[in-house]
């Protein structure tokens, strides 16, 4: 309690801690909302479990910063379908084998610019003759277009703009221009008002039926927009946080304990234990850390806890440790520590219950602040293509975009939305670590 009360002091400690927390509290909800299996098979996944996002579509909310108005995404399933509409399947038996079908998607197109894609996704039943389907386009004005006469398979993408024919009839016009103007000309804005995709299609067993799921892809989708892939990046922000957070917590708790632990056995032994540890700390301190790790992710694994276990490995014979023995020293000769060895404590005894809790004070602030640099470290490893191939983290995701050319086609956001995450991370757990050094060390308290 009397260090919250001193924490409050510091408006600095204060932000930083209401940013730890609603970290911490996204991490926890991602967890639960988002189960790991289930973030491995989104992130992972082919296409088909994104089939109805568009690539590389920026978030929504770059709308609420323009005048210009971006497309939404709409997706329209005659499954959806009722009698009075908005979206309708009619049947019409014509004879005792042959029934027509016609599917109408009526929509509102209220944007400044053209959508990204437009697709058409069939599902038919049928044992033998395929189903013969007339696609349809209205616009506001009432003009039809005619898309295309087919046979469809029980599954079938007709993919609008892809289609040739549309193309040489446009010209030089892309063909989800030229189907939301009234004239074939380019770089013209859309035409506003209500359009409508007609789907007539002819089945000829008594049994037969078709669906179908029109899809708009646009140019804005979700809270944290698409790769190029169509996956949606909350994924990779959401779940980026309780990794980064479990790598920076387990890789500094780890680090600085055990580098406690060793610096305190290594002072009260003395002798050839102590010289070992100095020696081993002197050896390891000119080694080159990121070089390793690049070694062991191209040579060995590149799973997360190896590169934990490796960075903890790296990082117990640090400097850390004359810091520690220089404290631990000045402990020794404290009269409690012969006191306590009169009354017949062992080595181990004096150790972790004489020696170690009394410089906990000082392990605390260096334990927060240090916490930044192993998840800096986590999303450098990513970047540089030695993240972990299965999970997808912050760095995993700013690798992505650097390898698709994000920011030569403007997709700022693929880079910006992780990088300022680990930034908020670091500035948080900074802020309460110089306050918590602030409070713990004496020579500080007044600044």
């Amino acid at each position: 309690m009397k260090t919250l009360r001193d924490l409050s002091r510091y408006p600095s400690a204060i932000a930083g801690l209401v940013i730890v927390a609603a970290l911490v509290a996204l991490a926890i909800y991602t967890v639960i909302a988002i189960p790991y299996d289930e973030a491995i098979r989104l992130w992972r996944g082919g296409e088909n479990i994104w089939a109805e996002n568009p690539k590389n579509a920026q978030p929504v909310w770059v709308n609420w910063f323009s005048a210009v108005k971006r497309p939404e995404t709409m997706v329209f399933n005659s499954l959806d379908a009722t009698e009075s509409g908005p979206i309708t399947k009619k049947r019409e038996a014509i004879s005792a084998k042959t029934t027509d079908i016609i599917i109408s998607f009526p929509f509102d197109y209220a944007y400044d610019t053209f959508p990204q894609d437009l697709t058409i996704f069939f599902t038919s039943t049928f044992e033998k003759k395929q189903p013969y389907v007339n696609v349809t386009w209205i616009t506001p004005d009432g003009q039809e277009i005619g898309l295309g006469e087919f046979s469809i398979d029980r599954t079938y993408s007709f993919r609008i703009p892809q289609e040739n024919k549309l193309k040489r009839k446009f010209k030089d016009v892309p063909v989800e221009q030229a189907l939301f103007t009234n004239a074939p000309v380019k770089d013209t804005h859309p035409l506003q008002g209500r359009y409508e995709l007609r789907v007539q299609a002819l089945v000829f067993e008594e049994n037969a039926d078709v669906d179908a799921k029109f899809v708009l892809y646009g140019q804005v989708h979700g809270l944290a927009g698409t790769d190029h892939r169509r996956r949606d990046l909350s994924i990779s922000l959401l779940w980026g946080t309780p990794i980064a957070l479990a790598f920076g917590l387990l890789a500094a708790l780890g680090t600085t304990v055990l580098t406690m632990i060793i610096a305190a056995v290594g002072v009260w032994y003395g002798g050839w234990i102590d010289e070992l540890i100095q020696r081993f700390t002197e050896i390891n301190m000119v080694l080159p850390f990121l070089p390793i790790l690049i070694m062991v992710g191209t040579l060995y694994n590149r799973s997360i806890w190896l590169m934990l276990g490796v960075s903890i490995l790296l990082s117990i014979f640090s400097g850390s440790i004359k810091g520690y023995r220089s404290i631990f020293l000045q402990i020794k000769e404290s009269p409690y520590i012969e006191a306590a060895r009169a009354y017949g404590a062992g080595n181990l005894r004096v150790v972790f219950v004489y020696l170690i809790p009394r410089i906990i004070p000082v392990l605390i602030p260096a334990l927060v602040s240090i916490i930044p640099s192993f998840v800096f470290l986590e999303a450098s490893l990513a970047v540089l293509g030695l993240g972990d191939p299965v999970l997808p983290t912050w760095g995993k995701m700013i690798n992505d975009a650097n390898d698709n050319g994000a920011l030569f086609q403007g997709l700022y956001y693929w880079v910006i939305e992780p990088s300022a995450l680990l930034m908020l991370t670091g500035l948080a757990f900074a802020m309460l670590g110089f306050s918590l050094d602030r409070i713990f060390n004496p020579r500080l308290r007044g600044l």
